[in-house]
This record gives C-alpha cells, structure tokens and sequence, in this order.
C-alpha cells in the first residue's frame, strides 16, 4: 500500500516550489530530456496567451529538449493546433501535438481493427474528431451533421425505437467536448450503446478552463450516457495510460527522462506519475490549486510548481 501512495505523490517529500530560485529552476530543467506539456490552463487560456510562454517553449528548444504537447481538448485536430501555435508566436509542429482525437482514433484504427463495413463510428463531439477519424481512414456519422441539431419530434422517438433512424454500420460511440449538444443526439447514441456498440470517448474531464474562469469539459458530454445506459466509457486522454503507451510509441523516450507539465491534477499530474514519468510539474494558471496538493493526505502531489510557465525562465 506503502508503494501505490507514493506512486500517486511521485515520492515521500513533497513538491518543490520553483519560482523565483533561478538554481533550482536550471537543476529541474537539467534532469529531463523530454517535456510533455499540457495546453489549456498552461500556455494560454481560450485566446488568452499567458506571459512569456513563447519565450519559455524557446529556451528549451535551445536546450536541446524534445517537446510534446499532449492535450484532452477534442474539439481541435492537430492541424488546428499548429494553426493556434501559430497565432499565438509559438514554434511548434503538427507532429509534435498528441491530442486526444487523435489518440482516440489511432486507438479505434490501429488497436480494434474492427472488419468493414461494421466499423462505423457515431460521434458526439465536434470536427477536431472528425478530421483525425478521416486521417485514419475511419468511417463516422453524427458529429457536426447540422441535421441533428434540432428539437427532437414525436416522430424521432418511434424511428429511434424502430431502428430506422439508426445506421446499422456503427459498432462504437464515441463521445468528446460537443459544443452542440440535443436530446436527438443522446437519443442516438444510447440506442446504439443499447445495441452493443463500443462506448469510447476522448476524455472525460469535467471543466474546461477557458476566459479566465471554467465552463463545461468533455465529460459533461458522456455523462447523460453514462447516466441512461448505466456503462461507462473507456476514455482515451489524460490520465488514461492507452495514451501514455501510444505517445512512448510515437515518440519513442526514457521515461524517466520525461516530465509531465500540466495544470489540472487528476489528468496531467496523475497521468506523468502513473506513467512512471521521472518528473511532473503543476502550473497554477488553470484548474488546480495549490492548497489541493499542499494540504496533508492529498492524494495527487506533483514533483514539483511554479505560478505559471514563463516563471521555469528565472
């Protein structure tokens, strides 16, 4: 027992706190070879760009460290991700983003392999998943499909039940952040997950930090299936560790050479310490704070924090 409660702190001592100790912050830096890094609530907030991330992303590239940037945020392929890089002055390339669309659909592509024609997937979830499901050759149906948002009428209820309004190609739903959610749509999808089809989503997280504040994160998407159906999805991002083997793959590190850098607790930091990552370092511009980690018997404790990312430039 002694061991899982230190796997889940990353050790017996508790963090360190790096901002403003310039020492430290190059001795933190020195151990590492790879950066893993979280995107919203670390490099910026919605279109908000936090100070000198650019800067800081810089620097460790001039260092010679090799970087990933591992985001749940569904809504966004990898091609939009090097575009808002781009917008915000930051170097990065498509390659180097490991969303969690896409782990999502190397996961239905490469690992179930399941045989056409039955191989359709039924999504909730917005374009970020459907163009990394057209990447992968994966055949789809609902998503951003304007013939379902609608109000949902006397009629679809019969043509639900009756199986004519469903495909009979699709063997997996899968659930991300829906920014256009409708009764129609979860009608849908229960009526598949009642016929067998796999219930995968992209993740599950709770919040999505955006504006400066949080609004509803992809689990508020499968939570009304969860709910109805009573199953439970196998979710594909942060902190599940299909995405950690599916990243050490691409990417091919030591991991104990690699530091996880997010800003939520319960999927980035968790997600470093479970992989067995050398090093997890929280931020404070998103979701987590401080006293959450700090307070005695927290179950979640990074190697270490600052108050935001620009501060790992001394």
């Amino acid at each position: 027992m002694q061991a899982v409660a230190n796997l889940m702190t990353g050790g017996s001592s508790g963090p360190k706190y790096l901002t403003g100790d310039k020492s430290s912050i190059d001795a933190f830096i020195d151990k590492f070879d790879v950066f893993l890094f979280d995107c919203d609530g670390v490099l910026w907030s919605g279109d908000h760009l936090f100070e000198r991330v650019p800067e800081t992303i810089q620097m460790l590239r001039d260092k010679g460290k090799q970087l990933v940037f591992v985001t749940n945020n569904s809504t966004k392929s990898r091609a939009d991700y090097k575009k808002k890089f781009d917008s915000m002055g930051i170097s990065a390339n498509e390659e180097e983003v490991f969303g969690s669309s896409y782990s999502a659909a190397v996961y239905i592509a490469r690992i179930l392999k399941l045989e056409p024609p039955k191989n359709k997937v039924y999504v909730l979830g917005e374009s970020g998943v459907e163009q990394e499901l057209q990447a992968e050759n994966v055949p789809y149906c609902g998503g951003t499909d304007p013939l379902l948002r609608r109000e949902m009428l006397p009629e679809d209820f019969r043509h639900v039940a009756d199986g004519s309004l469903l495909d009979d190609d699709v063997a997996i739903v899968l659930t991300g952040l829906d920014y256009h959610p409708s009764y129609l749509k979860y009608a849908l999808g229960m009526a598949y997950l009642r016929r067998g089809a796999k219930f995968l989503a992209t993740n599950i997280d709770s919040t999505l930090p955006s504006a400066g504040s949080l609004f509803p994160g992809a689990g508020s998407t499968s939570a009304p299936l969860i709910k109805a159906t009573g199953q439970e999805p196998l979710a594909l991002g942060k902190p599940s560790q299909a995405m950690m083997d599916a990243i050490e793959g691409k990417f091919q590190f030591d991991r104990k050479k690699a530091c996880m850098i997010g800003d939520r607790l319960n999927t980035d930091i968790q997600f470093g310490i479970e992989g067995g990552l050398g090093g997890t370092l929280c931020v404070l511009t998103g979701v987590s704070k401080k006293e959450e980690f700090l307070e005695k018997g927290a179950q979640v404790v990074p190697s270490a924090y600052v108050d935001e990312l620009g501060d790992l430039l001394g």
